[in-house]
């Protein structure tokens, strides 16, 4: 007679993390223990892992594993042996997690599990690996980096120890086996934190950078100096970490994709911005600098959406800051060359990018008056109405001439009340 197991379910992971510290719970996953697959394809799960029995309840589309345990086979993030024989026990399975605050499990009943001290890390608020398998995954550098962008408002630190760890794994150029795919995972969810440059940070301070982003890395350099120098070397990363944190101050209460796509752009239009200058101020070719990030956010497989942003970004930063010495005519190539009339939202999004930028170039500085006025030319440019063009009997290529015209007088009607204001101040 074959051994009898008592199938046991628990809930795991970030749900208890957070559940803890009083932080809305998102997402609930669970694991299973005393269990077989095909006990759980008979409740009607859908099995959705391939390496590892994973499988999706039905009504509550929430996500159930097998207890397991894991075994080192190769580099990288996936080489690994699962064992999940219904005789792992929850230990087992909590032990191979990353972290002790995401090693706590509740059962159906309330009641906590935390064999690795969890909850006592939770109060002290320490990010603390569990064992030292925690070096044979590269990715949770990026996870624990990524922790620490989160819960930064809630002075959490990274143990000592732990930052060992990470950057003996950095050390052994284990980070080079992870996926752009993965990186840029981690990279996007950090970028949607409150405290993005902290992530950023972690990875230079242990050497993981320089793996993951060696375009970046290259101008890490940390220094007390003052930052009114904006393009000396001692000081670019923390122009780029300002410009990073002033986008995230401006997009609070945007979507994930808009987070993402203005915070990433605005890493990368600082970046462009010192790679094209060189010593004694002169600048190298903006082409150079405009190649170079392209080229990075194919490297990281970056999102079309926030590629193009970013992309637009580097090229036309410049550009926008010179606006009060640009005509009508110029400003209107500007628009018609973003697209802004077909594209607006991301129009809004470049000006968003040039904003941050621009305080971070020169520190305290609240205001950038050129967004301001550029999106005033802009909306001057709104009031016409193309049904009338075509009612007044514009036809074809007529409507497209009279359409611009209207909007360059606009433009210049709004150039000349700027200026008349200007001059009564």
């Amino acid at each position: 007679m074959g051994l009898i197991y008592i199938m046991q379910v628990y809930l795991v992971g970030g749900a208890v993390r957070d559940q803890l510290l009083n932080i809305e719970v998102k997402d609930r996953d669970w694991v299973v223990v005393g269990a077989t697959p095909q006990q759980l394809l008979q409740k009607g799960y859908i099995q959705v892992g391939k390496t590892f029995p994973v499988f999706i309840d039905p009504q509550y589309k929430e996500e159930y594993a097998l207890a397991r345990t894991e075994k080192k086979s190769g580099t990288g993030y996936t080489g690994f042996i699962c064992n999940f024989d219904p005789t792992v026990t929850l230990e087992q399975d909590l032990i191979r997690r990353d972290l002790t605050i995401n090693a706590i499990a509740q059962d159906q009943q309330g009641n906590l599990y935390d064999p690795y001290g969890g909850i006592k890390d939770l109060n002290l608020g320490i990010l603390r690996h569990i064992s030292s398998s925690f070096i044979e995954d590269p990715l949770r550098v990026l996870r624990v980096a990524r922790f620490a962008a989160r819960y930064f408002y809630l002075n959490f630190k990274i143990a000592p120890e732990t930052i060992e760890l990470m950057t003996q794994i950095a050390l052994q150029g284990e980070l080079q086996h992870l996926s752009a795919e993965r990186i840029w995972l981690e990279t996007e969810k950090a970028l949607q934190t409150q405290n993005p440059e902290i992530y950023f940070e972690i990875l230079y301070k242990i050497g993981a950078l320089k793996q993951l982003l060696p375009k970046l890395s290259n101008l890490c350099v940390f220094s007390s100096h003052n930052l009114s120098d904006s393009h000396s070397r001692m000081n670019s990363f923390s122009r780029i970490m300002l410009a990073l944190q002033n986008a995230t101050k401006l997009t609070g209460n945007y979507s994930s994709q808009s987070k993402n796509a203005i915070r990433f752009s605005a890493i990368c239009c600082a970046l462009k911005d010192i790679l094209t200058f060189k010593d004694n101020n002169y600048y190298e070719s903006e082409e150079k600098g405009n190649i170079l990030i392209k080229s990075l956010c194919e490297t990281l497989k970056i999102p079309h959406y926030i590629k193009d942003l970013a992309c637009l970004s580097c090229k036309y930063y410049n550009l926008i800051n010179k606006v009060f010495q640009l005509n009508p005519e110029e400003v209107l190539r500007l628009f018609s060359e973003l697209d802004c009339w077909r594209r607006p939202e991301r129009f809004k999004e470049l000006l968003l990018v040039c904003t941050a930028n621009q305080k971070g170039l020169e520190g305290k500085k609240m205001y950038y008056p050129q967004a301001d006025f550029i999106f005033q030319l802009y909306q001057s440019t709104l009031e016409i109405n193309i049904k009338k063009i075509i009612a007044d009997g514009f036809q074809k290529e007529e409507i497209k001439k009279e359409l611009t015209r209207q909007r360059l007088y606009m433009v210049q009607q709004t150039y000349k009340n700027f200026l008349h204001n200007r001059n009564m101040n």
